[in-house]
Order: C-alpha cells, then sequence, then structure tokens
C-alpha cells in the first residue's frame, strides 16, 4: 500500500517513505516482542507449566483451600479438613501428615502484588503453636513474603509457601516439610 502510495504522490514521497520506515521497524519490533513473549510462555524445563499459579489467581478463597487440601492429600496426608471462615481459629486446614504429624495451614489468595507481612505470620504463630498444638504449620499464600514475615516464620518453625514455591508443589513437587 505505502508503495503504490510513494509511486502516485510526488509532493509527499519523502513523508512516505518514512511512514513506510517507521511502519516496518514497528512490525519488527512486534516480531521481536511476540518470539520473546513465545519463549517466556511456554513450558521450560526449569520452571512449571504455564496457568498453574493464573488458576489459583482466578479462584475465590474457598476454591484455594480445597485447592491446597487436594495438594495435602496428594502428598500423603489423611484426615484433611478445610475449616476455614469466621470460626476457624486462624487455621484454614488440618491434617495428618503419613507419619502421623498434625498439620495445620493458612491459607491467603492475594494479588501478587500485595506481600504476607510479620503481623501476618505472628498471628498464625499462636493459632498454629498455641491453639492447635501443630508439628507442621504451612502459610500458604499467592503472593510473597516481606523479609521479616520469612524471618519470623523461619525462627518459629513455620514454614511459608509462597507464590514461587505454591507454584513448584502444584505442578507436582512435593512439599519437604510434609516428608
Amino acid at each position: 500500500m505505502f508503495n503504490a502510495l510513494i509511486e502516485t504522490s510526488g509532493e509527499h514521497q519523502r513523508e512516505l517513505v518514512a511512514l513506510r520506515a517507521g511502519v516496518q521497524h514497528i512490525e519488527k519490533r512486534l516480531r521481536q516482542h511476540h518470539a520473546r513473549l513465545q519463549r517466556l510462555e511456554g513450558p521450560r524445563e526449569d520452571r512449571p507449566l504455564a496457568g498453574v499459579m493464573a488458576a489459583m489467581d482466578a479462584m475465590n478463597g474457598r476454591e484455594f483451600e480445597e485447592r491446597v487440601a487436594e495438594l495435602l492429600r496428594r502428598d500423603g496426608c489423611s484426615g484433611v479438613i478445610v475449616r476455614g471462615g469466621g470460626r476457624d481459629r486462624g487455621v484454614d486446614i488440618t491434617a495428618l501428615t503419613a507419619d502421623g504429624r498434625r498439620v495445620v495451614v493458612q491459607c491467603k489468595r492475594f494479588a501478587p502484588h500485595l506481600s504476607i507481612t510479620s503481623p501476618d505470620v505472628q498471628k498464625f504463630i499462636g493459632a498454629a503453636k498455641v491453639l492447635h498444638a501443630s508439628d507442621v504449620a504451612l502459610y500458604v499464600a499467592t503472593c510473597p513474603f516481606t523479609r521479616d514475615a520469612l524471618n519470623i516464620a523461619a525462627e518459629s518453625g513455620i514454614t511459608a509457601v509462597h507464590r514461587g514455591l505454591l507454584e513448584e508443589w502444584s505442578a507436582g513437587a512435593p512439599l519437604s516439610a510434609l516428608g
């Protein structure tokens, strides 16, 4: 189209040639970006399949709790009960590991740009250790944890299952805290 316009237009020929060059440059950049997106979104050996977290992000809170319960069952836990709700006493799921240890889980389905903070973890420590006498405590979130929250969790024996670890667990990797 540009070529036909350029041939028939004498007075604007220079502007049309420049416009054609600009459009060609933009098309080239779009092809490069498209190829890069396909590489980033495609399956890789070092990354779980795309869509695992997108599916979780689309869930409501109860669906997310049920999904985490499925993962616990898959990893050998029994007696898995989803408790979530206003009267859950700070714990959304309880279970037993294959070797009989008591598991309690707090689930938070937050937007990926939010973070679990140290007060969040501190509240869960009280619920997990004092109210529920847990052997294994998991704080499972669809977002990252702040550095302070991770430190408090580690010092208190809480397993912080952040977005990246949740993605690996969901894609089939066993969660070491349950083993």
